[in-house]
């Protein structure tokens, strides 16, 4: 949705000055929008005692944010109920083979909900420069030949099996726990 904004705001340079009001007052409202959805959404954290605990805790790992603990909240509700294999298959983290007979394919990871894994990426990029359990991970990866993105997406299974775990025993990160 930002990136549509941005891109509507580059785009008034070339328009007439009645396109440009008009758009422009779409983004404000947009924004406006957006702004209200954010603060019902932490309103809504802050008024369950069990939503609220598990912000706590999912915020407590270096390289979460608001974003990703919102987004897991509201969209993966099974966070902490369901085994590592099982929530990173829902998310669509998880590898399955792609094997017929004799022939042995690659690994490939599909389906699941894609909204929570967009959030999900972006939040590895940002653990793996501040997080020290995750920077080590993705490091042994490069090291080993693994391209970008698959060590990204093994970056992503590892965080949410961490939050799952978490959420799971109502425990707060611990650095050299993991």
């Amino acid at each position: 949705m930002v990136e549509m904004l941005t891109a509507e705001k580059n785009r008034l340079k070339r328009a007439s000055q009645s396109i440009i009001n008009s758009i422009s007052s779409h983004i404000l409202w947009l924004e406006q929008s957006l702004k209200e959805v954010d603060k019902d959404l932490n309103n809504s954290i802050k008024r369950s005692p069990v939503w609220c605990e598990k912000d706590e805790i999912i915020r407590s790992v270096p390289g979460v944010g608001p974003v990703l603990s919102t987004t897991l909240l509201a969209g993966l509700p099974e966070l902490g109920t369901l085994n590592r294999k099982e929530i990173a298959a829902l998310v669509g983290v998880a590898p399955f083979n792609c094997d017929s007979g004799a022939f042995k394919g690659k690994r490939r990871t599909w389906g699941g909900r894609a909204s929570v894994r967009a959030v999900l990426y972006m939040a590895a990029l940002a653990a793996i420069r501040c997080n020290s359990v995750l920077r080590v991970f993705h490091k042994r990866l490069i090291e080993a030949g693994k391209k970008f993105k698959v060590a990204i997406t093994a970056c992503m299974r590892k965080l949410l099996i961490i939050l799952n775990s978490m959420v799971r025993n109502r425990t707060a990160w611990q650095c050299g726990a993991v």
